[in-house]
């Protein structure tokens, strides 16, 4: 066999994974990626001692909930060019552009390998942001237009470098890594439970529930640990309600970006119900505090239910009549339809995750492919549409808002009170490889860690949905009017500091 079966949430002896040659594991992988079910998961490299360096791929099938992981070594004193594999498949374009940037390796055929973040431990110090290799067209009828990093208003740096003809957009380049936050490493550098915590929180601000939860299963995995079903369905709650609260602000910004003014009051109005019921919860509006590995500090009771449960009747009534309106409205149909559409074909080759695939016929969402926790009980069927555009990322984050709703009732009707319980250490198991998912509201964060002989981490991979999902918003916008990149932009509301790891 050339790889090991996980499953969400499980761990293994790192000696467990086979160690295949490259030839042999590009061969493999490239043969699991045929079956249209597959996706990789994770792919990184990290340095096992100073002249090794030490690759997993996890590739994830949605039929099976399988989880097929294999690894290969790389002498960093010869270092011998590799074959790509996106040379044959796409969509691993992410991952090998990664690696190439940290570590200096060369892959033969890869068709875009441009850096991905500018990381300050990069392998080539010499290359900055500023000489950023951009894709030209040589001609006087087209013109380049330049947004970002600083943008007039709220939003992360990074910059977005358009050629047009005219009003067209025929090429969208999407450049990050304006913020080298080291995230990863820091992982490493922290030893103290509470405070990799914290970090896990602080990922991305927006995604607090999913991260935290995935950073704790894989603790738990780790660790040995078994939590509760209490606790486990506490969790569910937290990240179905971080996707009500985050699809519903999205929908008063894509209002914003139209020129809709009520819609974007009333759904912004409405965001903030969601995100003050965790306040009230943990006392934090976007979930720190509240998830903490092998343990629920914050349990809910017979008083949080029917608190919950009130602010759920006044946010659903309100909601629905505002959507109502929204989506029967003609002039917010024109900006909607027909724009910015990423086409099934398309979401397949780059690889798309998410509420970004699944609007492109695409079914792919961890809730029902590779289920944990509560999910399990739920029997989750995925809202998806087939015309990739922005009306379709709209239309979703409506329905998923709606089924998000049904579903934190019917956990509160079966959560069962427990005392609240802390931990303050978790001991990892040595020499050990674990991964874990959740589907958050943009898609599916996959956390993987390595333990060394101590059971002290030795590397942490984080993948946020947005590695994905941004040549997705390249693509979108082809053809477009460029007065249409901010609701195509919105319409995605990928990440800036999830990529920027």
């Amino acid at each position: 066999m050339n790889h090991i079966i996980l499953r969400n949430g499980q761990s293994t002896a790192t000696r467990n994974i086979p160690l295949l040659d490259y030839s042999l594991f590009r061969k493999h992988i490239l043969s699991l990626l045929e079956n249209a079910a597959c996706h990789c998961m994770n792919y990184y490299a990290y340095r096992k001692n100073e002249k090794i360096l030490h690759f997993i791929c996890c590739i994830g099938n949605d039929e099976t909930s399988e989880i097929y992981n294999s690894s290969f070594e790389y002498d960093l004193i010869e270092k011998k060019p590799l074959d790509s594999i996106t040379r044959e498949y796409f969509g691993m374009h992410i991952f090998e552009r990664e690696i190439s940037e940290n570590f200096g390796i060369e892959f033969i055929g890869h068709p875009w390998n441009k850096p991905v973040r500018y990381a300050f431990d990069r392998s080539d110090k010499e290359n900055f942001l500023n000489n950023y290799p951009f894709y030209k067209i040589e001609s006087h009828e087209l013109h380049e237009v330049g947004v970002g990093p600083i943008h007039a208003g709220i939003i992360e740096p990074g910059h977005f470098r358009f050629i047009c003809n005219g009003e067209k957009v025929l090429h969208l380049e999407i450049h990050l890594g304006y913020q080298h936050r080291g995230i990863e490493r820091m992982f490493l550098q922290k030893k103290k439970f509470l405070e990799r915590h914290i970090l896990a929180e602080s990922i991305a601000g927006d995604s607090v529930a999913a991260n935290t939860t995935t950073f704790a299963m894989l603790m738990e995995s780790l660790g040995n640990i078994d939590i509760i079903e209490a606790t486990s369905i506490s969790r569910t709650i937290a990240v179905e309600l971080e996707r009500a609260a985050l699809h519903t602000g999205d929908l008063s910004a894509l209002c914003t970006d139209i020129a809709d003014q009520l819609g974007s009051s009333v759904f912004q109005g409405l965001r903030t119900i969601l995100i003050n019921t965790f306040l009230i919860w943990c006392g934090n509006r976007f979930a720190r505090k509240l998830i903490r590995s092998g343990a629920n500090p914050y349990p809910i009771d017979t008083d949080l239910k029917k608190l919950i449960v009130a602010n759920l009747d006044e946010f659903e009534s309100r909601f629905n009549e505002m959507a109502d309106y929204m989506f029967n409205t003609p002039s917010v149909l024109a900006r909607f339809e027909g724009i910015g559409i990423v086409t099934n074909e398309q979401a397949k080759l780059i690889q798309t995750v998410g509420m970004a695939a699944r609007t492109c016929g695409l079914e792919r969402d961890i809730r029902k492919s590779h289920p944990s926790g509560a999910y399990n009980k739920l029997r989750h069927v995925p809202v998806c549409f087939d015309s990739g555009d922005v009306q379709a990322r709209a239309m979703i984050r409506r329905q998923e808002v709606t089924q998000s709703i049904s579903y934190i009732r019917a956990l509160l009707d079966i959560c069962k009170t427990e005392q609240s319980t802390r931990r303050t250490e978790i001991n990892l198991a040595p020499n050990s490889f674990g991964i874990t998912l959740t589907e958050g509201w943009r898609g599916e964060h996959c956390h993987s860690a390595v333990t060394d002989a101590m059971g002290n981490l030795k590397h942490y991979k984080i993948k946020d949905p947005s590695m994905h999902n941004w040549m997705a918003l390249a693509l979108a916008v082809r053809n477009n009017d460029i007065s249409d990149f901010p609701v195509c932009n919105k319409s995605f509301d990928l990440s800036y500091c999830g990529y920027d790891l």
